[in-house]
C-alpha cells in the first residue's frame, strides 16, 4: 500500500489540522503509512497550539492524485471543502462531526461521524478502541481543537463526550485547560494583522442548499471593529468572491469571544431571506445574531431550512 495522506477541509481550523496530526500518528502506530497535511494556510489561532506543543505545519498540498491513490478526510465530508481532486482518489476513511452531503464513494470505506463538538473527541475513543496511548503532545493538540471548536466550552455544539475528553486530555497535557485555552483563543483573535483576504479566507466554507451555492467565512475577535472598520473594502471583496463563484450568499461572521454574539455582513441575492430566518433585519449590509457563534449548529441548519 503507498503513503496514505490525512487532511482536514480547506481553509483549515485548529481541529481540521491537529486531528490530521492525530490521526495519522494513531494511524502509524497501528501500521498504516499515514502523513498529515494541509489544504490551507495556518490560524494564528492553529500556529500557537501547534508551536506549544512542538509541532511543525503538515505540509500543503494543492492536490492528492500525484503522490497517492488513497485519502483519509477528517473534519468534512463535503467535496466542495476537500482537495481540488478528491473523485480521482479513493477516500478510505471519513472522521467527522458534520452533516453528510455532497459525498459518495465508489467503493465502501470505514466512516465514522458523531454528534459532538470535535472531530478529536472522536479520535480520542478511536486511541481507545485501538488500545494505543495518546502521547502528552497530542493530548495537547486534539484539547486545542475541542477548545478551539467549543469557544472554550460554552458554544452549544459541546457536549458532555466533549467534556469528558478535555478533562482527560488536558490531564494527559498536563496543561489548564481554561488559561492554556484563552491564550489560544486570543492569539488567534488578533486580527489587526491580517488581510483582507487572509480574513476571508481563515475559515470560510462552501455549501449547497437546494439550488444555492453559498460561502460562510467566520472569524474569532476580541474587538469587533477591528472588522467593521474595514467593511466598505471587505464588502468589494467579497462582491467578487459572489460573482466568480456564482454565489446566492456570502456570509461572513465576526463572533466575539467575550460576549458569545456574532455581527455578520450578508451579501448577495439571498442575504435578506437568510437574515429574515434569524429574526433580524440588515442595516448597511450587516446584522447581530445575539448567541449565536457556532456556524455548524446554529447557522448552517437554519439556512438549509430557509434557503432550501
Amino acid at each position: 500500500m503507498s503513503k496514505v495522506l490525512v487532511f482536514g477541509h480547506k481553509n483549515p481550523d485548529t481541529d481540521s489540522i491537529t486531528s490530521a496530526i492525530s490521526y495519522a500518528y494513531l494511524k502509524q502506530q497501528i501500521g498504516m503509512d499515514a502523513e498529515a497535511v494541509r489544504l490551507g494556510s495556518i490560524s494564528g489561532e492553529t500556529a500557537y497550539a501547534l508551536g506549544q506543543f512542538g509541532f511543525e505545519a503538515p505540509r500543503l498540498i494543492e492536490t492528492a492524485a500525484s503522490e497517492t491513490k488513497q485519502v483519509i478526510l477528517v473534519d468534512h465530508n463535503e467535496k466542495q471543502q476537500s482537495v481540488d481532486d478528491i473523485e480521482e482518489v479513493q477516500v478510505i476513511e471519513v472522521i467527522d462531526h458534520h452533516r453528510i452531503a455532497n459525498f459518495q464513494t465508489a467503493d465502501p470505506l470505514y466512516y465514522r461521524a458523531e454528534p459532538v463538538g470535535c472531530t478529536a473527541t472522536i479520535l480520542k475513543k478511536l486511541y481507545k478502541e485501538h488500545d494505543v496511548e495518546i502521547p502528552k503532545e497530542i493530548a495537547g493538540l486534539m484539547l486545542s481543537a475541542i477548545i478551539s471548536d467549543s469557544l472554550l466550552f460554552k458554544s452549544p455544539t459541546f457536549t458532555e463526550e466533549d467534556r469528558k475528553a478535555a478533562e482527560e486530555l488536558a490531564a494527559i497535557a498536563d496543561v489548564d485547560a481554561e488559561v492554556y485555552g484563552l491564550e489560544m483563543l486570543k492569539a488567534g483573535a488578533d486580527l489587526s494583522g491580517k488581510s483582507l483576504e487572509e480574513l476571508v479566507s481563515l475559515d470560510a466554507k462552501e455549501f449547497t442548499i437546494g439550488d444555492a451555492k453559498i460561502e460562510i467565512a467566520q472569524v474569532n475577535a476580541i474587538e469587533v471593529n477591528d472588522v467593521l472598520d474595514r467593511q466598505s473594502e471587505l464588502e468589494v471583496l467579497l462582491n467578487s468572491i459572489i460573482e466568480e463563484k456564482d454565489l446566492s450568499l456570502f456570509l461572513f461572521v465576526v463572533t466575539d469571544i467575550l460576549n458569545n454574539d456574532s455581527t455578520v455582513i450578508a451579501l448577495g441575492q439571498a442575504a435578506e431571506r437568510a437574515c429574515a430566518a434569524f429574526n433580524v433585519g440588515l442595516t448597511n449590509n450587516t446584522a447581530i445574531f445575539k448567541g449565536v457563534v457556532s456556524r455548524k449548529k446554529q447557522i448552517v441548519p437554519i439556512l438549509t431550512e430557509a434557503l432550501k
